[in-house]
């Protein structure tokens, strides 16, 4: 009986809460559009970066400085369909600046007299470690110029009339494991941190504002006079903060399935693959957390006199929220069985797992379900037994 007439009262303040959640009108735009806009942006981004340099790679230019002093080297290139472009004279200050993108071969005067009589001349590659795209160039170039040291080591044995076969003590093949969905992931690794951001950054709003915000514009108080009890109130702000929270969770993990369209590279076209099993998968995995977030931020703000400091104070959930996903990214040891019971780190490391196209069997998803189900309740009872001295009995 108790319990009915507790639900029955988080119901009807559940309803109040929430209606003032929307009225917010500005806000709510304000936090879909950042929150749920963000990521496939970035992701569209992305791909028009890939695109551009996907567009370079086919266009088979090298930079070459001095390339008259090696006619056999301009020659090889020539047949590998490369077109040499004649660098500029400052590249060294252009590459520094970040002005220059592809990397630029260095021929020194008499290469090919040198090359002649074996005295093992110089070739130098000149990029800049600090740009990727240069890095990126630099590797491109280096496998060229070593087909041609090869080319030319070959033709000097056999004119010598020794077998090539000599430089080629041991066959080393290449043998990459890796799927085109595992190598994706790598690539869109963002994606989950981007949507766990975007339900932290929804839920805080709605969570301070009916805390804090209330308490600051005196509402509190009143509401509290109400013959409900205190937990029942609790429970209508909780329910109401995370169905927000849910909201953008929702919003978030379907966003990407029409981003796809808007992919311009062909490689990240291919190699991304987000249907609605992964949209379905990542919204398993948000709502909890939204659950338990939206209580987290609650039990902070309520000991706030105003929704200032309750900013300030919340700072450190979203600091925290923020930092351990990178874990995920820069863990070498790759993912660990104590990562699940982390909030957050929990959620995107199974999310990596999704977009790679593993199997998350049902023992892994019950972890960060149990950590995301206890901060909830810890959450709504601190509430509760905050706002039970000032209730009226």
């Amino acid at each position: 009986m108790r319990l009915g007439r507790v639900l029955a009262a988080a119901w009807v303040v559940y309803g109040k809460e929430l209606l003032d959640a929307l009225r917010d009108r500005r806000t709510l735009a304000t936090v879909l559009l950042s929150s749920v806009a963000v990521g496939p942006v970035l992701l569209v981004v992305l791909s028009v970066l890939m695109a551009d340099m996907e567009q370079r790679a086919e266009q088979r230019e090298v930079r070459v400085l001095g390339i008259d002093q090696a006619p056999g080297l301009a020659n090889y290139l020539a047949r590998q369909t490369w077109r040499v472009v004649p660098a500029p004279a400052d590249y060294e200050d252009l590459l520094r600046r970040n002005r220059l993108g592809d990397a630029v071969l260095v021929v020194p005067p008499g290469f090919d007299a040198a090359l002649a009589a074996a005295q093992r001349p110089q070739l130098q590659i000149v990029s800049n470690g600090a740009n990727p795209r240069s890095q990126s160039a630099a590797a491109r170039l280096a496998r060229l110029v070593g087909g041609y040291v090869n080319e030319r080591a070959t033709l000097g044995l056999a004119l010598r009339g020794t077998s090539p076969a000599v430089l080629d003590l041991v066959d080393v093949q290449p043998r990459d494991l890796s799927t085109p969905r595992g190598r994706a992931a790598q690539l869109s690794a963002f994606v989950p941190i981007l949507v766990l951001m975007a339900v932290l950054y929804g839920a805080l709003p709605a969570a301070l504002d009916s805390t804090a915000g209330e308490r600051e514009r005196g509402s509190l108080e009143p509401l509290l006079m109400n013959p409900a009890p205190p937990l029942a109130l609790v429970l209508g702000k909780w329910a109401a903060v995370a169905s927000v929270a849910m909201g953008v969770a929702l919003l978030g993990s379907f966003s990407f399935l029409p981003a796809q369209w808007l992919l311009r590279s062909e490689t990240l076209a291919a190699m991304f693959q987000y249907g609605w099993h992964e949209a379905l998968m990542f919204l398993v995995l948000l709502v909890p957390l939204a659950a338990a977030v939206s209580a987290v931020l609650m039990a902070v703000a309520i000991r706030c006199r105003s929704v200032k400091e309750a900013q300030a104070n919340s700072a450190v959930i979203v600091l925290l929220v923020s930092v351990l996903p990178l874990v995920a990214l820069f863990n070498d040891a790759g993912p660990q069985p104590w990562q699940l019971w982390v909030p957050a780190l929990g959620q995107v490391t199974l999310m990596n797992r999704v977009l790679a196209a593993e199997v998350v069997p049902l023992t892994d998803l019950l972890a960060p379900l149990a950590v995301c189900g206890l901060l909830a309740a810890l959450g709504i009872a601190d509430v509760a037994r905050r706002l039970r001295p000032a209730a009226v009995r």
